[in-house]
């Protein structure tokens, strides 16, 4: 395993635990004036389009899913709704116990820390709330690069903003967007974690192939880059 200068993270299901679109989302479709379960499928099925911010803001893309839900609601009630996805998508993000102590211990290590996330507009408007915030150097959100994962573009912008090369980078992800493919092919190491929890995770084009290394618990990314910054040098290497 190689020594590391910086570690990255995908925030949902990684920093966070698995989620779920919870009954806060029903409010959303009520203000919009759609059954709740056709609002999903179009969120869904419209999910990269999204997160890439091809459709503007978030009222734009809203407006933008009702015109494919088929409604048309009022500017008040999509201003409403807007409002209200922000609160839905809040309530379904709860950070891992471990997140902040983890990080935390990054840093101390003397490594820098960021997080590469698909995302919609939500996330970055209240990342900066949560209390890993101070604890992240960078955060590279897909609505903000207009790509997702695994185009480089984004591993490549979390890389520039650091100041570092991709190879000094581990990427740490539950293998959504077959990030931890796109990873590799960026020049960095990627390690799955694999928490018990994310089997209820919502997950798009996961990372199904990948057979590389896994970890069990975010605790164990400590340990990992313990591991290599302990490592003997080999004999001849080094003064």
């Amino acid at each position: 395993m190689p020594t590391f200068q910086a570690v990255l993270f995908d925030f949902f299901g990684t920093l966070t635990r698995s989620v779920q679109r919870g009954e806060a989302h029903r409010s959303t479709a009520e203000l919009l004036g759609c059954p709740p379960g056709v609002l999903v499928d179009v969120l869904d099925r419209t999910f990269y389009e999204r997160a890439c911010g091809r459709f503007g803001n978030a009222e734009a893309t809203l407006r933008w899913v009702c015109e494919q839900v088929g409604v048309r609601p009022s500017d008040d009630a999509v201003r409403s709704a807007v409002a209200s996805r922000h609160r839905a998508v809040r309530a379904d993000t709860r950070l891992r116990d471990e997140a902040v102590p983890m990080l935390a211990a990054l840093r101390r290590h003397g490594l820098r820390t960021g997080v590469i996330s698909d995302c919609t507009h939500e996330l970055p408007a209240f990342l900066p709330q949560l209390p890993v915030a101070p604890l992240l150097d960078v955060r590279v959100f897909s609505v903000q690069v207009g790509r997702c994962k695994p185009d480089p573009a984004l591993y490549q912008a979390a890389c520039r903003r650091l100041g570092v090369a991709a190879a000094d980078c581990l990427y740490v992800g539950d293998g959504g967007s077959q990030e931890l493919t796109g990873a590799e092919r960026a020049g960095m190491t990627a390690v799955r974690l694999a928490a018990p929890d994310l089997a209820e995770h919502m997950v798009f084009n996961a990372d199904a192939a990948w057979r590389g290394p896994v970890l069990r618990s975010l605790d164990e990314v400590v340990d990992l880059v313990s591991r290599a910054v302990d490592a003997p040098v080999p004999a001849g290497c080094g003064t």
